[in-house]
């Protein structure tokens, strides 16, 4: 057996030219115009299909291939080269010297989700891609143009151009009415060896706390899911696209299937081809923070079980406060749909429109009650004030912003929405060594006094050229770094 020690997220592309780490994707344009019916909200349910056993031999002996020959056309191999230089310091001066430069492959699946020739897949796959190249199952190859991606939702929308000729596709599904249980068909191009349809079920609706992507929120099956499949598709009984293969979990890097794999929701895919119109993912901002419930606090409320969201802070001027919402309401639903924790309540939230009303159940005193609420796009307020710092302290050469509902929500990451977060760190920073502060860090306070903004963060390290102590916060946990020229540091768990 495994040891769970020894396990690890690994995203299923394949090829030297992938990285685990998400950068920014060069090139995307924004602006193109996607049809209507793949941007819209999906259509209300109709009532869920009869779910039960197989009744007879007969029934036992159904065969998927009418589903799969229905959509294994819609689905495509992509392949992407980057040209690479390595870099290597030479010599007793240090001379920077290039290597000639060599061709990187990768290879992974995407979805034709419009006959005019849109495919998505993840961003993963086309990372720093130099030439794409899209083959159908029919073996028909066109090059590709990347049309938008985001690293943090990790999907990428490419474009071919079929001529006159119409392309297969796979229709967008509603992914919140799939269950734990329900049969799913995974496509896609597994280690290159060609389009490969695997069968499993549902086994997870909402699993998260992964650390693959900022929408933490993914279907799981037990499909097999290998290198290669990433960008490929999750397909329902009905033939429709519930989820993009993303990632597995597997023993080691080079590990295969061990049956846990992850596929992005379909909804999120519509949340980020609405965003594609405009070359921007914009989602939608309640104005709240929240933890997750405990078996104490839930006990407390007069729950049985650690099942919503406890608000713990309401943003003036929000969309919670102008409904009401104040600190200890428990969120319980969104627009009719269970909130299990504050990973659920942002993937609800960014899945509905700007300027939607919805309603929000809520726990308050012990007793159910369901506001109504508009939400709205994220302000920017205060402004950013993006500044790099000067010279004279450990945080030289760092760039440090204010942060704001729109910026936390670019910068993603479960950020706080007021405060001072690091933006970038130059390789030759003096910070670099340090690992202190990193991207993404939010500066709580120097030496004892809590900042606010840009300028507090200036004003305080102008006043401690010498010695500094700083109060970082990183993804929650909190850090005490204490800074002694000329190089002495150390930071303990605050």
């Amino acid at each position: 057996m495994t040891s769970l020690r020894t396990l690890g997220i690994a995203l299923a592309a394949l090829g030297a030219g992938v990285a685990l780490a998400y950068v920014a994707l060069p090139g995307g344009q924004g602006g193109s115009r996607l049809p209507e019916a793949l941007t819209a909200q999906p259509p209300p349910a109709e009532g869920p299909a009869e779910a039960r056993a197989p009744r007879s031999a007969g029934e036992v002996a159904l065969s998927f291939a009418p589903v799969a020959k229905a959509a294994q056309p819609a689905v495509v191999n992509i392949f992407t080269a980057k040209v690479v230089r390595d870099r290597a310091r030479m010599g007793p001066f240090f001379t920077l010297y290039e290597s000639q430069p060599r061709v990187e492959n990768s290879l992974g699946s995407g979805v034709i989700i419009d006959a005019s020739g849109f495919v998505i897949t993840n961003n993963h796959v086309i990372s720093g891609a130099d030439q794409i190249v899209v083959a159908l199952a029919d073996r028909r190859e066109y090059p590709a143009r990347l049309v938008f991606a985001d690293p943090r939702l990790d999907l990428a929308l490419l474009k071919v151009d079929p001529g006159a000729t119409p392309l297969p596709t796979l229709r967008l599904g509603d992914s919140d009415r799939a269950e734990v249980g329900d049969l799913v068909l995974a496509i896609g191009n597994p280690f290159g060896v060609g389009q490969t349809v695997t069968q499993g079920i549902v086994s997870a609706v909402a699993r998260s706390g992964l650390g693959i992507s900022d929408t933490q929120f993914f279907l799981q099956t037990d499909a097999a899911i290998n290198q290669g499949n990433s960008g490929g598709a999750l397909v329902n009984l009905r033939g429709e696209l519930i989820g993009v293969n993303t990632a597995i979990l597997t023993a080691g890097r080079e590990g295969g299937s061990i049956g846990l794999g992850f596929a992005i929701p379909a909804n999120m895919v519509r949340v980020f081809l609405r965003a594609a119109e405009t070359g921007r993912v914009t989602t939608a901002w309640l104005g709240v923070e929240g933890e997750a419930l405990t078996l104490e606090t839930a006990r407390a409320a007069g729950l049985d079980r650690p099942q919503g969201v406890l608000v713990t802070g309401v943003t003036p001027g929000s969309p919670a406060a102008r409904a009401g919402l104040r600190p200890g309401d428990i969120i319980a639903t969104v627009d009719g749909k269970d909130v299990a924790d504050p990973a659920a309540l942002r993937y609800r939230i960014a899945t509905l429109g700007v300027d939607q009303t919805v309603g929000v159940g809520i726990l308050r005193d012990g007793r159910p009650a369901t506001i109504r609420l508009q939400l709205v796009a994220p302000p920017e307020v205060p402004p950013r004030q993006l500044t790099r710092l000067g010279a004279g302290s450990i945080l030289a050469g760092v760039a440090i912003a204010n942060l704001s509902p729109a910026l936390a929500q670019e910068l993603g990451a479960g950020l706080p929405e007021r405060g001072v977060v690091v933006v970038e760190v130059p390789p030759n920073a003096p910070a670099r060594v340090t690992g202190f502060p990193r991207p993404g860090d939010v500066v709580e306070a120097i030496n004892g006094e809590r900042v606010a903004s840009v300028d507090d963060v200036a004003r305080l390290l102008r006043a401690s050229p010498g010695e500094t102590l700083l109060r970082l916060n990183r993804g929650g946990q909190r850090a005490d770094c204490l800074f002694q020229a000329p190089a002495r540091w150390g930071c303990r768990t605050a």
